[in-house]
């Protein structure tokens, strides 16, 4: 009854932003557990290439660069173009292609706000519509497709950092997650989202350059690992998840769900 339950022989996985980070870790998870395919995609060319022949190197299922920028409408559309010219049925998309800005609240600026919103949120949406065909090629009451957006802890709660643009993305996603699945559902697609914590990543540079020091907030003691990532994509991603629609779901240590808020004398 419980056999291959983490198992994802044969399925066709897209993951964006996948070439470094977070989304090289569930890219890596994903051929470890059986994926036949693992397409990544990065807006540069040459990193995108080299984790695809690293990965494919090192695994049984075949690792295949399409660098392409989603950024913009046109590019979420060029990209399902070429996936669906490839595969004419995905089972699993991951949402993780992400952009962060940093700046004081006086001086925040509008290409900030743009930049970050675009991809981490629009590009959410428009990707996925432009993959519905595929995913729902490959999915049945039985086996769902998946899709799994990576949202960030900063989306839940607040990061003391002067990243505006950012933590609004993220609370963005998580509700646009719960949004898609109520309406993906009923073609057998499950829509869910994790919540990093801390990774290592250059993204998130404190906890790739200050781990230790980091370590120290978090309730767990130590910051996330590359296992760590990609056990919750597999989770999501394979039969052990069928049943978990529209939750995101915080990979943080403890940040958000396991940390005293403060104390308020009564």
């Amino acid at each position: 009854m419980f056999r291959d339950l983490f198992s994802l022989d044969g399925r066709i996985a897209l993951v964006t932003g996948g070439s470094r980070g977070i989304g090289k870790m569930i890219a890596r998870g994903f051929l470890n557990q059986g994926a036949a395919k693992v397409y990544i995609t990065a807006r540069k060319a040459d990193p995108c290439e080299a984790t695809a022949k690293e990965l494919s190197a090192e695994y049984d299922g075949e690792c295949i660069a399409l660098p392409i920028d989603i950024s913009t409408v046109e590019g979420c559309d060029k990209l399902a173009a070429e996936m669906i010219k490839r595969e004419p049925k995905l089972d699993i998309l991951v949402n993780n292609a992400g952009a962060a800005w940093g700046a004081e609240f006086d001086e925040f600026p509008e290409s900030g706000w743009d930049k970050v919103m675009n991809l981490n949120v629009k590009s959410v949406f428009f990707l996925t519509k432009a993959l519905a065909q595929p995913l729902r090629a490959a999915a049945s009451h039985e086996r769902p497709a998946k899709v799994i957006n990576v949202a960030s802890v900063d989306g839940i709660f607040v990061n003391p950092g002067e990243t505006y643009s950012y933590a609004a993305s993220k609370a963005a996603v998580i509700h646009l997650t719960r949004r898609l699945a109520t309406k993906l559902i009923k073609d057998h697609i499950n829509v869910t989202a994790i919540a990093p914590g801390a990774f290592k990543s250059d993204m998130n540079r404190a906890a790739r350059d200050h781990g230790d020091e980091i370590a120290k907030r978090i309730p767990s003691r130590r910051i996330g690992t590359d296992e760590d990532m990609a056990g919750i994509a597999i989770y999501l991603a394979a039969r052990a998840g069928d049943y978990v629609v529209g939750n995101t779901i915080a990979v943080d240590g403890g940040v958000v769900y396991a940390n005293a808020g403060l104390e308020i004398a009564g």
